[in-house]
């Protein structure tokens, strides 16, 4: 019998030990929000505002949006390698066409239950009717039709790249010329689809770039992750500055409307994501566990896109998806699937729109919504997007767009608990999926939560084994590197 050592962590080396619940990364994010709103509502109380805001309210905004900056400067290349490299996956899955499907029908029955029941919330709580505000609500943004819609999804090149240029005269006279270059996500999506389809079209010859495509997207993400560990510093300075900002002053005569947001993303998130778990025989507490860190990241940095990696690690590590599907379905959630962005929202917000206005809608209307939000969820394209969403809804509707200008007065509070429920539901699909395909790997899926999903595959074999000998388990290396094996599967 061969004799088995353990490396010893630096933080054994220096008899310093860390207990482990303040490792955990759900902690340190509800840590993080306690902070926040704390500084959030010392800045509101000292004088702060959103076009005057003082020291205190200044650095909340520095920090929430440099942390928004640092994950959007990675959505344009992560968008395009992890699509390319999740289509290029499905050649070591058996029956991929079948696993695309069933993906995108679950996609869309569950954004379908969600809007219905956002319609019904609609109704029920009449959100738009004696709201108490007088004044006509403006909104000079861009407006979307479907039209619009299909017509955008043409890249006007390859990058997806669009540039706008403003003029400011200066008081001497002097011109200044400002031009800002912006990525149609929508646009890299297809682009990449239609490569990723090329590649698996062409074959051998293409292994080279899906090689180089591979490395590039494990670069990305290695990068990204160093971002995400920043998430508890970049939450203190978001929440904050929301706070701040907005505080409950802002949500009043729109309160109403707040309240059946988040009823239905509670309903959707707790009630029927544990009906769907429970119907396939899987455990609740154990997809709660599993997916709690991505729920918390997306609900902080409100990018789906900017949580993938962690979104598919959760899926992978903790609730068992197969590894080469799992790449294929979390991207294509990340882009698509939106049962808070695209669902819930639009339905309250069309119905509260409608009702603020005195329009009556009737039961084909109410279909079109539907209709809407189950086939018009790419047009979020896993950004801040809802509002293209809700201006599609309206226009498809008829219904005022001058409406979307009131609501946008509370969104940066809705997209928090929207973006979390569409995390939530990227990786429940997958997990369905696999079940319902005899590929879910339930041991790891039942196995116990323990240390951090940012940890590498090597770092988790170490920390595993020192964990069980500290504990005085009796657990082999054979069996740790079993387990391990699963984790990698």
């Amino acid at each position: 019998m061969s004799t088995q050592t353990s490396t010893p962590s630096s933080q054994e080396k220096s008899g310093f030990r860390l207990p482990k619940w303040a490792g955990s990364f759900g902690v340190q994010i509800i840590a993080a929000l306690i902070v926040g709103l704390g500084l959030g509502l010392l800045a509101k109380y000292t004088g702060s505002t959103k076009d005057d805001p003082n020291a205190l309210g200044t650095t909340l905004q520095t920090i929430g949006s440099s942390y928004v900056s640092l994950l959007q400067t990675a959505v344009i290349p992560l968008v395009f390698t992890a699509v390319v490299s999740s289509i290029s996956n499905l050649r070591q899955v058996s029956n991929a066409a079948r696993l695309a499907w069933n993906t995108l029908l679950w996609f869309a029955i569950t954004s379908l239950i969600a809007v219905l029941i956002g319609i019904g919330l609609g109704v029920l709580l009449q959100p738009g009717a004696n709201t108490g505000i007088t004044q006509e609500a403006r909104y000079d943004g861009k407006s979307g039709d479907w039209w619009s819609f299909l017509t955008g999804l043409i890249p006007k090149n390859f990058l997806g790249l669009g540039s706008s240029s403003t003029v400011t005269e200066g008081a001497d006279a002097a011109t200044t010329v400002a031009t800002s270059v912006s990525f149609n996500v929508l646009q890299i999506l297809v682009i990449a689809i239609a490569v990723g389809v090329a590649a698996l079209k062409v074959g051998k010859a293409a292994e080279p770039f899906l090689n180089l495509n591979a490395s590039a997207l494990a670069v990305i993400q290695k990068v990204l992750w160093w971002i995400i560990r920043l998430a508890p510093l970049g939450t203190i300075g978001l929440i904050g500055n929301a706070v701040a900002i907005y505080g409950w002053d802002t949500i009043g005569s729109l309160g109403k409307f707040a309240i059946a947001i988040y009823v239905g993303l509670a309903l959707v998130l707790f009630v029927v994501y544990p009906i769907l778990i429970r119907s396939h025989g899987l455990s609740i507490k154990q997809y709660f566990s599993g997916v709690w860190p991505a729920v918390q990241l997306g609900f902080v940095s409100r990018s789906s896109v900017g949580t993938l990696p962690l979104t598919q690690r959760v899926a992978e590590r903790s609730l068992g998806v197969p590894r080469a599907y799992a790449s294929f379905a979390v991207p294509l959630g990340a882009t698509t699937k939106m049962d808070g962005c695209a669902a819930i929202y639009p339905a309250i917000s069309a119905i509260f729109v409608a009702q603020f206005f005195g329009i009556q809608l009737d039961f084909t209307q109410y279909v079109l919504i539907a209709l809407v939000s189950v086939l018009g969820s790419a047009a979020t394209a896993g950004t801040t997007g809802a509002v293209v969403m809700l201006t599609l809804t309206l226009s498809t509707l008829g219904l005022p767009l001058a409406g979307v200008g009131l609501l946008l007065a509370i969104d940066p509070i809705l997209d928090m608990g929207r973006t979390a429920v569409n995390v939530a539901g990227q990786a429940l699909v997958p997990t369905i999926v696999a079940k319902r395909q005899g590929m879910l790997d339930e041991s790891l899926y039942n196995a116990p939560r323990n240390g951090t999903p940012f940890v590498d595959d090597a770092d988790s074999d170490a920390d595993q084994a020192g964990d069980a000998t500290a504990e005085g388990t009796d657990v082999s290396v054979g069996e740790t590197q079993r387990s391990l094996a699963g984790h990698r599967a």
